[in-house]
């Protein structure tokens, strides 16, 4: 044999070595991985018709494969995409919840509270004509300042209420007294005697109790609606890491690189993926679990002795009695402030020609119930809280149960009954490592994310600081303390408005244990006063109220 015949062969032998073994084999063919890329709309130029060898391939297995490293960036960037509208979509419903419970709960408070000022408007000009009109700004402004006040303003409660009943009576004072004329220092000592007199009764100090709880909660609670919703908002928007994303492509994708463009990932699998993309949004779940059990304490206030409803439906009946109680003690708050304050000048001969009773001795008028406006908002206070309440028990525990959500969903995976036919990261096998655990910490043995649990998400601690204020703030509604809502960042639990809880009608503590509803109080029970018992004297109608100073709202 020729020397030269024999020094081709060796090369040759030393080649055939070297290659892959599969080099004997016929290639594969890539047509249903052509068919799936092509599906996902991406062009059929990047995709080999036969596998290739795989040493380019960054994530996948380097072995024979469909993909070339176009498609394994463009597949990343679609697991990418993918996981990122799974998560917006799988956390759909508690942000719809918030969404919608908040625009449903702010109508009706804003139409609960139009309809009050119409029919107060409405009542007195019908009851007391142009002397009403004459002075219906004290009223509007009432309205307006408590309209403030729900909507964030920065009104002290107690002091707004204070002031209107100041106000309205140095008004009726003069309308008592018009054959006298009172100077504006004359009329500041008269507003002086508001307490140690006691002219409209106890109309004013029930009301303030019922007024400043009722909005408290009721300000507190939409409160807690809108941080819900932000939060639920912004933590549903996720920026996988580089480390997420590998996992991701590796999950979703890499079965399309060997060739298996049908074969889903294992459950188990994909929880352990989900697991540590979304470990940060798991540790959101202990303080959101709180703050939905105190906006669930509140809707329970709301519903029994807090019902704004039950404030604000009767509010003209309330202020026509205090009025009436006014008349009938006219002399003697008269004769009180004259000695006190001095007797006044006279008034000129024109106005002195009117006598108190000719001038002001309207009796208020029963109202009728079919005059009332429309119930806000097309249903009641309670059925909208008892709605509010089951979608926030449905939203409990929502972010840990995320990767379980999404693994679910039968376009992700294939399912817990498929245990050997699945993707498991390398072939079509079982998965074998465990489970992780919820959370950030447990995430340092994740087999499938690489996560750096040293460094928590800036942006989910944040969330957590935003939901443990409106937590704070939800324990001092339940107590009828009031808050400040300036700076929704502040830990502070400062009173902004006073409290509403006043004398013995103060609920107990807040514990802040269970999302039970704490016990009822006796001021759930409602009082009897009828419009047809406005008439009664002072006298009587504080000995019933006495009586029962812990019950319901007066209506």
């Amino acid at each position: 044999m020729p020397s030269w015949i024999g020094a081709v062969i060796l090369p040759l032998s030393g080649l055939l070595l070297s290659l892959p073994a599969r080099a004997d084999v016929k290639a594969r063919s890539c047509g249903e991985v052509r068919q799936a890329y092509g599906a996902k709309g991406f062009s059929l130029a990047d995709i080999p018709y036969q596998e290739i060898a795989g040493e380019h391939l960054r994530i996948c297995p380097q072995e024979y494969t469909c993909c070339t490293t176009e498609m394994e960036d463009k597949l990343s960037q679609q697991s990418k995409l993918e996981f990122e509208n799974l998560v917006e979509e799988t956390s759909h419903f508690v942000r719809t919840t918030f969404v919608s419970r908040h625009k449903k709960f702010d109508e009706f408070f804003r139409e609960l509270l139009e309809n009050a000022e119409k029919s107060l408007n409405d009542m007195f000009v019908r009851t007391y004509g142009m002397l009403y009109m004459q002075n219906s700004e004290v009223f509007q402004d009432l309205f307006t300042e408590l309209k403030r006040y729900y909507t964030g303003g920065n009104v002290n409660l107690e002091e707004m209420l204070n002031d209107f009943w100041a106000r309205l009576l140095e008004r009726m004072f003069q309308l008592i007294n018009p054959q006298y004329h009172f100077s504006e220092d004359y009329l500041e000592c008269v507003s002086k005697y508001t307490d140690q007199l006691k002219p409209f009764g106890d109309v004013p100090r029930k009301l303030k109790i019922q007024v400043t709880r009722a909005f408290i909660a009721a300000r507190t609670f939409v409160q807690g609606l809108t941080v819900g919703r932000e939060v639920a908002n912004r933590v549903s928007k996720v920026s996988p890491t580089p480390g997420c994303i590998r996992a991701l492509m590796k999950m979703l994708y890499c079965p399309y690189c060997r060739g298996l463009p049908a074969v889903r990932p294992c459950n188990n699998y994909c929880l352990n993926v989900m697991k540590g993309c979304l470990a940060n949004q798991a540790d959101l779940d202990t303080e959101w679990n709180l703050f939905i059990d105190a906006m669930l304490l509140v809707a329970e206030r709301l519903e029994g002795p807090f019902n704004i409803e039950s404030v604000m439906d009767p509010i003209d009946v309330k202020i026509s009695e205090a009025i009436m109680n006014m008349q009938e003690n006219s002399m003697q708050v008269s004769a009180k402030v004259f000695q006190g304050c001095g007797q006044p000048k006279p008034a000129p001969a024109l106005r002195s020609a009117r006598s108190a009773p000719e001038n002001f001795n309207t009796r208020f008028r029963p109202y009728n119930p079919e005059e009332r406006p429309t119930t806000a908002a097309g249903t009641s206070l309670d059925r909208l809280v008892t709605d509010i309440k089951e979608k926030l028990k449905l939203s409990k525990k929502v972010w840990s149960a995320l990767p379980y959500a999404i693994c679910k969903d039968e376009r992700v995976t294939a399912g817990t009954s498929n245990e050997e036919e699945c993707w498991n990261g390398h072939s079509k096998a079982r998965y074998l490592p465990e489970i992780m655990n919820d959370g950030l910490t447990n995430q340092i043995n994740n087999p499938e994310v690489d996560v750096d649990i040293t460094r928590p998400d800036t942006f989910i601690r944040q969330q957590i600081m935003a939901l443990r204020v409106m937590t704070n703030k939800l324990k001092n509604a339940y107590n009828g303390n009031d808050v400040n809502f300036q700076d929704t960042s502040d830990e502070s639990s400062g009173s902004g408005s006073g409290s509403g809880c006043m004398d013995d009608v103060c609920p107990t503590e807040f514990e802040f244990v269970t999302t039970e509803a704490p016990a009822v109080d006796p001021d759930r029970r409602e009082e009897d006063s009828s419009a047809a018992q406005l008439g009664h004297s002072l006298l009587s109608w504080s000995l019933v109220c006495m009586v029962l100073a812990l019950q319901r709202l007066c209506r």
